[in-house]
């Protein structure tokens, strides 16, 4: 819908208050602690404000502690370099007085070189595909939190095309999952948004990959978050265009999953790549 695609856009537009310092707030959706994808798409934000001309190619970041929903988070942006090609800035969120995330981006000027890339993966088109809404019907029943807040208006429009994670624990699923993402409604030309909104989306749907094939129960006695995060920037896109986020989980271990992911254009182009390793802790 426009309407929480156009919620998510105010919520990356960032208040300056002083020079590299920026504030932030998060939406009223009665969630324990801060969406990390947020907090990802609102530090890259920041970092680009501080940028003229140059893109942001990729970006390496790690959650540090929950974020307080109920409270403002401060990005402090640090201008560590700006050479003739590339420009890197490190953010850091920080909420009571503390790291919450920390945040480092490269940003370079366009340049021209030859190319090569992965092929994309096959899939049905997104047209074909139920939409989330609807996905989630016979799956939850209306009335319960956790359902009812699974089909609040979403400014990201996902459809699956491989089933979504067992969250009973009792199916052993492949370790991959195909995803067309997109923002569900028309955003700005502005290029820093429409990867700030991907960056947004990347972390939506990783750590139910790197779970796919664990006899993990989803309930209080599991302990998730992500963990660290990463994404490179390969060629342009827009993010109100559908991707395909391709993602595959290659271990689990120590109580964490790594996944890797790739988007894809619909045309076949790789625009961005994304790693992600995260918690997994049986508290019972």
């Amino acid at each position: 819908m426009q309407t929480a695609l156009d919620d998510l856009i105010d919520t990356l537009d960032l208040e300056e208050i002083e020079l590299n310092l920026f504030r932030g707030r998060s939406p009223q959706e009665q969630q324990q602690r801060v969406f990390g994808g947020q907090v990802a798409g609102q530090a890259l934000v920041a970092a680009g404000r501080t940028i003229e001309g140059r893109q942001v190619h990729s970006l390496h970041a790690y959650f540090l502690r929950a974020g307080d929903p109920k409270v403002p988070i401060i990005y402090q942006v640090d201008r560590l370099r700006d050479g003739r090609s590339f420009s890197v800035r490190r953010v850091t969120a920080i909420q009571h007085g503390r790291a919450i995330f920390a945040l480092a981006a490269s940003f370079q000027g366009e340049e021209k070189s030859p190319e090569h890339q992965c092929e994309m993966p096959e899939a049905p088109s997104p047209e074909s595909l139920p939409p989330w809404q609807q996905y989630l019907e016979g799956r939850t029943q209306r009335g319960e939190p956790v359902a009812d807040w699974m089909r609040r208006p979403r400014p990201i429009e996902t459809r699956f095309v491989d089933d979504e994670l067992d969250y009973t624990g009792r199916v052993v699923q492949e370790p991959r999952a195909r995803v067309w993402i997109k923002a569900d409604g028309r955003l700005p030309d502005d290029p820093l948004l429409h990867r700030c909104v991907v960056a947004y989306g990347s972390d939506m749907t990783l750590l139910d990959t790197a779970a796919r094939p664990l006899p993990l129960i989803f309930d209080e006695s599991l302990q998730t978050a992500s963990l660290d995060h990463a994404i490179w920037f390969h060629r342009p896109f827009r993010a109100d265009e559908w991707l395909l986020y391709a993602q595959e989980s290659p271990s689990m271990s120590g109580s964490r999953g790594f996944t890797t992911a790739h988007f894809f254009t619909r045309d076949g182009r790789l625009a961005a790549s994304v790693a992600q390793e995260g918690l997994f802790r049986q508290l019972r």
